[in-house]
């Protein structure tokens, strides 16, 4: 590749846990061949973004990083990967500024594509497959940017939800091996990291596909099972996990375990029975009920997560008032709130009772101050308690932030020494910021073994 800068690349991940994963993975892939990885506003020879397409908005912000990174060097080679990428890299390649869009089997095989890459003038090539082709798995994690570890253990989904397009974008559901998984887990606690996050698609779904085959070699609680006997990893969390696939014996482990967190985060999507039945999700709220009741028996203390969709077709302000009357019922400690947008390919796409923008954006809004009532009331329950606090890098105006084990964020004077150490400690009160403040500090470096 001819450049008058060194071998320099740059990386920028929008979107999922998954995604910051896989980047890094591919970052280690550049470093092992020679690039010295620098920051995304630095002059580098490439920039890569990982991007989403979850959204509307995760679109247009590809859109704004090829320019922040033409900005940064305009004659510096445009990499884009990742699920807009393989779901619309001709509309990709026609960006000004970009060089080479790789879809989903490509993006592991970038350093193949980079030796004869130029500068375009016009749009930037394609190399993408017909996503029936992703059938591998290629084992992630993420490393070296943040306290903890994004471990990819699952790909791909075979499930048919009709506001989804991540199965046209990532393939069928398919599994690292548990081998693979263990050995991945050692590497990163063998590098000093606290904490690990499982993450996939649909992790739930975990051991389809483990040896290229569609049958389930091992289940979900096998996974776990397995990694909770790893000697060197302190906390391991569970990312989003379908509540059909939550199992108590699942629950049951993460009680009784010293490394897995008392922390699950499953999305319900709607609160309305109608509306599941219309986005084709595999429950009912009956089902999620029970998921909720069965943590709160056996982990009163857990912090429970919920992802909810807003404005779906056929929502009408009645089945609105369902799911929020639902939530506000539910012993639950947050929500992540998501407007829903008309993705191409998806049945919902074309469904009748379409809710105006305006009318999404109130309902959203709603149920984002709800979550902020729900967090409140769970970090009330906490005040008080002495709870080990994971502490974070970031450096914010003096002040430093950690979680406790079940998620509860922690703020206190910014202090070199305690980053990336668990300190143990009472919780004082909630604070403007949302967080709490650190009272008594008990035993500074707290391991859990």
């Amino acid at each position: 590749m001819e450049t008058l800068l060194p071998k320099t690349a740059a990386f920028h991940t929008l979107g999922c846990k998954l995604n910051f994963a896989e980047t890094s993975t591919i970052a280690r892939q550049l470093t092992a061949a020679g690039y010295e990885k620098v920051s995304f506003d630095d002059r580098a020879a490439i920039y890569v973004i990982n991007t989403c397409s979850v959204t509307d908005n995760a679109d247009r912000e590809c859109k704004l990083h090829v320019k922040r990174a033409m900005k940064a060097n305009p004659e510096g080679l445009v990499v884009i990967i990742g699920c807009y990428a393989q779901l619309k890299p001709e509309e990709i390649s026609a960006i000004e500024g970009v060089d080479l869009v790789l879809g989903a089997k490509e993006k592991f095989n970038i350093l193949s594509y980079l030796d004869d890459l130029r500068k375009s003038s016009t749009s930037g090539q394609i190399h993408s497959c017909e996503i029936a082709e992703t059938d591998f798995f290629i084992g992630s994690y993420s490393i070296g940017d943040r306290t903890r570890a994004f471990l990819k253990v699952q790909d791909g989904c075979d499930y048919k939800c009709t506001y989804c397009t991540i199965p046209l974008a990532r393939g069928i559901s398919r599994s690292d091996t548990i081998e693979n998984v263990v050995k991945n887990a050692k590497e990163i606690a063998a590098k000093g990291i606290k904490e690990i996050v499982l993450t996939g698609v649909n992790i739930g779904d975990y051991g389809k596909g483990e040896f290229g085959n569609k049958k389930h070699e091992h289940t979900f609680l096998d996974l776990i099972s397995e990694l909770d006997e790893v000697a060197g990893i302190e906390r391991i969390r569970i990312s989003s996990i379908e509540p059909n696939l939550l199992k108590d014996e699942s629950i049951e482990l993460v009680a009784q375990s010293s490394r897995f967190m008392p922390h699950f985060h499953i999305p319900l999507q709607s609160g309305s029975d109608e509306i599941l039945k219309k986005m084709k999700r595999r429950y009912l709220t009956g089902l999620y009920s029970d998921r909720i009741a069965k943590i709160r028996e056996v982990l009163p203390d857990a912090c429970i997560g919920v992802d909810v969709i807003v404005g779906f077709p056929g929502e009408t302000e009645e089945k609105f008032l369902e799911t929020y009357n639902y939530l506000n019922s539910l012993p639950i400690s947050y929500l992540h709130v998501f407007t829903y947008s008309e993705r191409e390919n998806t049945e919902a796409a074309n469904m009748e009772g379409v809710v105006s923008i305006a009318e999404r954006k109130k309902r959203n809004k709603m149920l984002r101050i709800l979550s902020e009532k729900k967090k409140m009331e769970f970090y009330r329950t906490q005040i008080g308690k002495t709870l080990p606090v994971l502490w974070e890098h970031e450096n914010r105006n003096g002040k430093m932030y950690g979680f406790t084990e079940n998620y509860v964020r922690v703020q206190k004077p910014f202090d070199q020494n305690l980053v990336n150490q668990i300190e143990l400690l009472t919780l004082g009160e909630i604070l403007e910021d949302g967080s709490v403040s650190a009272k008594a500090s008990f035993n500074a470096f707290l391991a859990k073994v």
